[in-house]
């Protein structure tokens, strides 16, 4: 993607206007703000601030958005602000588009996605199996014709895998405990990403199957609370409980 002015950058803008813009930037706060440092809420808020020329779609410099911060706040530091980015990322409420310039990385451009929840998800994928007639050959050969369109189809059948299509990079612990409750690869995948993201930086002070317990308690009280009706996006949950749980464990090293 080749570095421009904002206006070039319209097309990726997922919202009506502004005000549908606000609206979905509302309701996922009400699930992860809770989850940033007051720090990380500042550079949020001014994310969010910037993102209002095209709904959705800041292409700012992170030095212009601390910078920013200062003249109407205490100000925050670029590594906060990248803990944001970070964290914004992981729940899916943030995407990051590099773009070039001669040749060279230049600005990136942020991406607010819209907020889906997940009953609004599930209503999505059963109405898509209602359109499936009774007569419809399940795994029936593909016929194509082209390669593009074979790939085309085989991209869509990946994205309804079970379980047993989880990549070997997941720990088979992590797998067959996620499945009990998402049987399919790309969510199970999904919740192992969040995990490597939280615990990369602490591999070299804990034993990978210390880290690995943490992830699957913090997992389990995710669902805890799914069943209890009290969480709206678990992936933005986990995160959260995982992220306690590690500081608590770091706390007690260093404590």
């Amino acid at each position: 993607m080749q570095a421009g002015h904002i206006d070039n950058f319209k097309h990726l803008s997922q919202f009506r206007d502004l005000k549908d813009f606000n609206n979905n930037v509302e309701q996922w706060l009400v699930d992860v703000k809770a989850e940033f440092t007051k720090a990380e809420v500042v550079a949020l808020k001014h994310l969010i601030r910037f993102a209002a020329k095209v709904p959705g779609v800041c292409n700012a410099k992170i030095g212009t958005l601390v910078s920013a911060t200062h003249n109407d706040t205490i100000g925050i530091s670029r590594s906060s602000f990248e803990r944001m980015l970070r964290k914004a990322k992981a729940f899916g409420l943030v995407e990051v588009h590099n773009t070039a310039k001669r040749g060279y990385q230049a600005h990136n451009v942020y991406v607010f996605n819209v907020y889906v929840t997940e009953k609004v998800a599930n209503e999505v994928a059963e109405e898509t199996s209602k359109e499936v007639p009774q007569s419809t050959t399940i795994d029936a050969p593909i016929k194509a014709n082209n390669l593009t369109e074979s790939n085309s189809i085989i991209n869509k059948r990946m994205d309804a895998l079970d379980s047993s299509y989880v990549g070997d990079h997941v720990p088979k612990r992590f797998t067959d405990l996620v499945k009990c409750f998402f049987t399919d690869a790309k969510t199970i995948e999904e919740y192992y990403r969040i995990y490597r993201i939280s615990t990369y930086y602490l591999e070299m002070a804990y034993d990978s199957d210390v880290l690995l317990n943490v992830g699957l308690d913090a997992f389990k009280q995710t669902i805890r609370k799914l069943k209890g009706g009290r969480v709206r996006n678990t992936f933005a949950y986990y995160y959260g409980v995982l992220q306690r749980k590690l500081d608590k464990l770091y706390y007690e090293l260093v404590g």
